[in-house]
């Protein structure tokens, strides 16, 4: 599993010991897994220093700011991480869609930062990625590649993003900016469904040693970055809902599948409260439902395969959206005329403005919380979590484009009110499997086509991944990276 990202000790001295020095004349200073879980344990020195960088300079110490317990200006720090409670108003269900918001994390305004930090840093502290020699590929259809590009450029080392061209255009306005040279950003053919297309150009990068590939669906680190970091920020929210009424239930956890990092936090909730997984993906391309293929406009969530990191057989939902739907309500939460319905819906004031921080993904998993609400019969006292992993700010030229292929380039006020019929209340549990063991391992099973066949992994190693025991036991890795995080420090003697 080497190349997965899963090694526990140093496997190239000489690496590590370039990275350090990298480090250390860059001023960077790492911070654990668990101070990202718990950012109440980062030191207050760093803490102090943080009130004066701006959360999107590249600054080393932004690293402390990736983490869940970020406010709303994405300076200050919260005790319980930035959400909302959908009200039945919109939802049309009885069931508490609550939402984190993943755009309070510093420099791309998406969580996905994380993602990128947590497959890095397995790789920088064993020696795997020497970060004064190499260059780092973050493959992805949009924000996990700014986020590693980013951290590379907090490290003083060159990364490369490598996505499709049909992605949003504010993504790419955001790498011209953040990349070291305009080569660096990499447009692969097609849209959000070609991810074949991105392993295919990383596979012929990969022939020069001086490219280390963060292959963010198969390495473990996303998986345990987010189990740890993402779970507890989740069960924050949740405990703290809780504790204000006792009788709630954490029925349902929902996340689009995406590289299924996110949706690794559903593990950590189910082992503490019994959570059921939920898989979200696009309709248009229903891999997990139907086996299916094709394109769609829900940017970030990735399909046409199933992540090697992602642990199917404790999944229990899954569920499709279509981007008709995330591309019209899109339209409903971010023009005047769309939030005008709203309010005549009776939906306040508050919740309209909070859904500002809804991008096109974020709309897919508030869809399947409430498709999943109805298929379980979910009520008063029932909770749903899933995430806005990216605001609407990332995709304000998707509105024109939204206008003229559903409504001949106007939007009114009538099409809002169909859409507010349509695609909320009229959301309904079609689409939505609850799996049983055969549909775990059917979906399980689509995985061998990408990885065994097409990406060279051994049978051993993919069949490894159908147990429980696999996951659980990854998780003893989360400690021993973390003291060799600190091990770095102390040997680059970064003063904080």
């Amino acid at each position: 599993m080497a190349t997965l990202g899963l090694e526990n000790e140093v496997v190239d001295a000489a690496a590590r010991k370039s990275s350090v020095a990298q480090l250390k004349e860059q001023k960077v200073y790492l911070p654990t897994t668990a101070q990202l879980a718990d950012p109440s344990t980062i030191p207050t020195d760093i803490t102090a220093k943080l009130a004066d960088i701006d959360p999107d300079e590249p600054h080393p110490l932004n690293l402390f700011r990736v983490h869940w317990f970020n406010d709303a200006d994405r300076r200050s720090r919260v005790d319980v991480p930035n959400h909302v409670v959908l009200p039945k108003e919109l939802t049309g269900v009885d069931a508490k869609i609550v939402v984190l918001f993943g755009n309070r994390f510093p420099m791309i305004n998406a969580h996905k930062v994380l993602a990128a930090y947590g497959c890095l840093i397995p790789r920088l502290v064993t020696g795997q990625f020497d970060a004064a020699k190499q260059r780092a590929v973050w493959p992805s259809t949009g924000n996990y590649c700014r986020g590693g590009v980013a951290i590379s450029k907090l490290l003083g080392c060159r990364g490369v993003a490598v996505l499709p061209e049909g992605m949003s255009e504010e993504r790419f306005r955001w790498l011209d900016k953040w990349t070291n040279d305009p080569s660096d950003t990499i447009r692969t053919v097609g849209t959000e469904s070609n991810v074949k297309e991105i392993y295919d150009k990383c596979n012929e990068l990969e022939q020069d040693d001086r490219n280390l590939i963060f292959n963010q669906f198969c390495e473990f680190g996303n998986y345990l970055v987010h189990y740890n970091v993402t779970g507890t920020a989740f069960k924050t929210v949740f405990d703290h809902l809780k504790s204000e009424r006792s009788e709630l239930n954490l029925a349902a956890f929902v996340s689009a599948t995406g590289s299924a990092g996110t949706i690794a936090a559903g593990d950590k909730l189910k082992e503490c409260f019994g959570t059921k997984i939920v898989a979200a993906e696009a309709l248009e391309c229903p891999t997990m439902l139907y086996n299916g293929f094709g394109e769609h406009n829900i940017q970030g969530i990735g399909d046409k395969h199933v992540p090697f990191i992602q642990n199917v057989t404790n999944s229990d939902v899954v569920v499709g959206v279509s981007d008709r739907s995330t591309d019209t309500l899109n339209l409903l939460f971010q023009t005047d005329e769309g939030r005008a319905e709203l309010r005549k819906r009776g939906v306040s004031e508050e919740i309209v403005e909070a859904l500002r921080d809804f991008g096109l993904s974020s709309i897919c998993n508030m869809l399947s919380a409430i498709k999943t609400a109805k298929k379980l019969g979910l009520g008063k006292d029932d909770v749903v979590m899933t995430v806005a992993t990216d605001g609407a700010n990332l995709y304000s030229t998707e509105i024109s484009k939204a206008k003229n292929k559903y409504y001949d380039g106007v939007y009114t006020s009538s099409h809002a009110a169909k859409s507010f019929d349509e695609d909320l209340a009229g959301a309904d549990d079609d689409n939505v499997m609850v799996m049983d063991d055969r549909d775990r391992n059917r979906v399980f099973n689509l995985g061998y086509f990408t990885w065994v066949e097409q990406q060279g992994v051994s049978v051993e190693e993919f069949e490894a991944r159908r147990s429980q025991d696999f996951w659980v036991g990854l998780r003893k890795l989360i400690p021993v990276w973390d003291k060799m995080i600190e091990d770095f420090n102390a040997e680059s003697g970064v003063e904080i």
